[in-house]
């Protein structure tokens, strides 16, 4: 962990992230995107320059005057000073997929500080929505001081604050000071008003009416351009029957029904505002933290693209899981079960997050022992909930399988479908340990 990046998410191209470093094992993806019309994102709140960059110009002196004209019409800091010319610019790449082409923007010149540059491609839009996550990233960032600061957007990207800092490994998570740190931003991300991000009204706010648990929508909405990858010719009828999506369907829909019978809000399960992807691509160490600050802070959580509502409990199974990941090993689609925390490293994530979550009505903190009284209801719910991570992403994968598959890729980087495998038979699996019955697959 020696040089400064950003979020290099583990997963692949348009998934979780798509800040790829070109000595990651997704090194190939670093091809930028042919260039094609992408819609025009906005906020309230945020600057606008009308103009459009082409990120396969990044090396033409064209693109660093564009580029420059972008920034100080976005009034970005420090980059306002007329003494700055293109010629002074530095342009890193550090990404080019099929979502996004993202750089590094700095100068030879002592002042201008380096910034993020972000250029839209064709949209995955089956699975994010580029307006949600920009809305959530400046509401995030303007009003809770969480994630990057967003310094405005152009025709066909955004340009967003660059943190000096190192990716966390698989093994950091198991750090415990880490970890208890991984617990405190969670606990600060679920203080967020979901109401102020999903920006509702008095008259439609809350669960069902202004918006909906993450989890359940995303198994809803992309569980239709799963089937569609699933009936495409290339697919065996054997691949078809392992993953069975009938059978899946309806063991999601007996398990909602159980979850709504054990489902206690008043204990882990809570409604949140969740990061849903508190994997260790997506958390920042600081490489000079503020004294000033509490010391978890140095820990930056990044990437935001699947945020959303979700009982907490769902957000901490989510994490859990992504103990058991490596996505730099040589099998990164592949998580083993023997890596998931153990009860003392789950009770040490837990009492962190319990210490710097608002549980009293007048946010007095609560006594350690009471702390403490509060977990075995907290690892209850995580329990409950866990399945629907695996279902979530087992989904996801089926559905980021489609290029490589219509394409007939043979050695994919990332085996979407093996992960999809994986995930459904860990979903599966962990209904069984619950005691469901009426299962599919029994």
């Amino acid at each position: 962990m020696n040089s400064p990046v950003i979020s290099i998410s583990q997963r692949p191209p348009q998934s979780v992230t798509d800040i790829l470093l070109a000595a990651s094992v997704h090194s190939s993806s670093s091809i930028l995107f042919a260039e094609e019309p992408t819609e025009v994102v906005t906020e309230d709140g945020l600057r606008h320059a009308d103009l459009r960059l082409h990120a396969r110009h990044y090396k033409q002196a064209s693109f660093a005057e564009r580029l420059l004209q972008c920034l100080r019409s976005l009034k970005v800091p420090t980059w306002l000073s007329p003494e700055i010319t293109p010629q002074d610019i530095r342009i890193f790449k550090v990404s080019g997929s099929l979502t996004n082409a993202v750089f590094f923007v700095s100068s030879s010149l002592h002042e201008p500080r380096t910034v993020l540059l972000r250029i839209y491609g064709p949209s995955s839009g089956s699975l994010i929505s580029r307006t949600r996550e920009l809305h959530t990233l400046h509401i995030l960032s303007s009003q809770y001081h969480i994630g990057p600061r967003v310094y405005g957007t152009f025709e066909n990207g955004r340009v967003e604050e660059y943190f000096h800092s190192t990716v966390l490994t698989a093994s950091d998570l198991r750090d415990p000071k880490i970890s208890r740190w991984v617990g405190a931003r969670m606990a600060e991300l679920h203080s967020v008003d979901i109401e102020a991000v999903e920006d509702t009204s008095p008259a439609n706010r809350g669960e069902g009416k202004g918006w909906e648990i993450g989890v359940k929508k995303n198994v809803k909405s992309w569980i239709h351009p799963a089937r569609d990858v699933l009936a495409l010719p290339i697919v065996s009828e054997n691949l078809r029957v392992e993953f069975d999506l009938d059978g899946f369907k309806r063991d999601w829909d007996v398990y909602m029904q159980w979850l709504a019978s054990v489902d206690d809000v008043k204990c882990g399960s809570r409604r949140v505002y969740a990061h849903n992807d508190t994997q260790y691509g997506n958390l920042l160490l600081l490489n000079k933290p503020n004294e000033n600050l509490p010391e978890h802070r140095q820990l930056i959580v990044v990437d935001f693209e699947y945020a959303s509502p979700n009982p907490a409990s769902y957000d901490i199974a989510n994490h859990f899981h992504e103990w058991t990941a490596n996505y730099h090993s040589t099998t990164p689609h592949i998580l083993d079960p023997s890596r998931y925390p153990t009860k003392e490293e789950r009770a040490n994530f837990y009492l962190a997050y319990l210490e710097h979550s608002t549980l009293s009505p007048d946010s007095r903190p609560l006594p350690k022992l009471e702390l403490l009284g509060l977990i075995p209801d907290l690892e209850k719910q995580v329990r409950a909930w866990s399945p629907a991570s695996h279902a979530c992403w087992a989904i996801w994968g089926i559905v980021q399988a489609r290029d490589d598959l219509e394409n007939d890729v043979q050695e994919p980087e990332f085996d979407y479908i093996a992960y999809a495998l994986c995930r459904m038979a860990a979903f599966r699996r962990e209904l069984k340990q619950l005691g469901l019955k009426g299962l599919s697959f029994e």
